[in-house]
This record gives C-alpha cells, structure tokens and sequence, in this order.
C-alpha cells in the first residue's frame, strides 16, 4: 500500500479502522516504513490506555516506550481474528499488569479493606475523579481492568469482553463487584 491508498483509507471512514490492521501484516512482513506508520498512528492511544492504568505520567511514558518495543517483536502475532486496537488493548494492559506486579503493587484481596482514598466529601471534583480513579487501580487485576474499560475508555461490555479474552457476563460479574468493593471503600 503507497501513502496515496493510505490517504484514501484515512478520508474513507469505513476503511480507516483497517489501516492499522494492514500497516501491522505489513510490519510483520518486514516494512520498516509500515512499522513506522502504525507507531506514529497508535502511539497516543497506547500512551492514553497506559496512563489509565498507570495514573502516573512518567510510568505511562515509560509503558508506552516498552509496549513500542514489544510491538516490534510481537507485530507479527497479530492474526486479524479481532480489531488491531482490540489486540494492541491486551497487549498494553498485559504489560501494565507485568510492570505493576514486578514492583509489588497488584493488591490481593486483603489490600483493598486497608486502602486509604481521599475523603468523598471533598468539594473539589477533581479530587474525587482522581481519588476514585485510585481506588480503581486498587482493585483486583481484573476488577480494576473491566471497570477502566467500562467506564474510562468507554467501551461496551461485549468490548471490554473481547479486549480481556473472557465472556460479556464475566466483564459484568467483574464491574459489579468492584462496585461493591468501591462502595465499602468509598
């Protein structure tokens, strides 16, 4: 594909979701230019969906860093069985769940009675947003990324199903007790 068929793939947008699935069997195939293009288009989503999950500017840069890396050797894995975002979506939050376990910080389900949050009387929204987002990273892994997804990337159920490998009613078991865990801590 030349940077013509790409223009017109961007300004068609039923073919733009495409793009990134071809540029990356492109990569995989060797094009380094292609390889190139799929970073420059999907770099601010990676770096968005770290920082969700992170909740911290530099360990975001740094995960979206380490994810371009891994990109460039497991590009060719993509096999075009689900949306290219869907599989970039499972390989940022692996990555963030493998960075926060090698630094001790996914909680066990004890941690989260003993979490400390911001109060929730508290008259600055933001504070409250930031507080719950906090308490969100505290929950357990699949917990905290089924209500991320739900909630902060807005994403459907059957979404947030497909990005995480598990069954719609799994991602709603999920949310629904980390509404409750929220709840109790909150």
């Amino acid at each position: 594909m030349d940077a013509e068929a790409t223009s017109e793939m961007l300004e068609d947008g039923r073919a733009a979701p495409d793009l990134s699935a071809a540029l990356a069997k492109r990569a995989a195939a060797g094009d380094r230019a292609a390889f190139s293009e799929l970073l420059a288009r999907e770099y601010d989503f990676i770096f968005r969906v770290a920082f969700r999950w992170l909740g911290a500017r530099h360990e975001a840069e740094d995960l979206a860093q380490d994810v371009c890396i891994k990109l460039a050797r497991t590009v060719g894995q993509f096999e075009g069985k689900s949306q290219f975002r869907t599989w970039l979506y499972r390989l940022v939050l692996n990555a963030a769940r493998d960075r926060q376990r090698r630094a001790g910080r996914l909680p066990d389900a004890a941690d989260i009675s003993e979490m400390q949050v911001a109060d929730p009387r508290s008259t600055d929204e933001g504070l409250e947003r930031d507080a719950l987002w906090q308490a969100v990273r505290q929950l357990p892994p699949r917990q905290a990324d089924s209500v991320l997804l739900v909630y902060a990337e807005e994403k459907s159920h059957a979404e947030a199903a497909a990005i995480l490998g598990c069954s719609e009613s799994t991602v709603s078991w999920h949310v629904h007790e980390a509404k409750k865990a929220l709840r109790a801590l909150l």
